[in-house]
């Protein structure tokens, strides 16, 4: 999908040299990548509390049944 984006030329050349990439694209990609990853890793924060654990259970076990 060809999207044109009015972006900060610093982050751009910031995100370049800190990422090694070679392309804009490729920096810009990364980057919403890494963002992705880390709202959904926030997300899993939600369900603490919430899940209930057993620290005594075998997944193992489990597997063989």
């Amino acid at each position: 999908m060809a999207t044109n984006l009015a972006l900060d030329d610093e982050l751009i050349l910031q995100a370049l040299k800190a990422g090694h990439h070679k392309t804009k694209k490729e920096a810009v990609t990364a980057a919403l990548k890494e963002y992705i990853s880390h709202k959904k890793q926030l997300d899993i924060f939600k369900l603490f509390g919430i899940i209930d654990f057993d620290k005594d259970y075998e997944y193992k076990k489990m597997r063989s049944r």
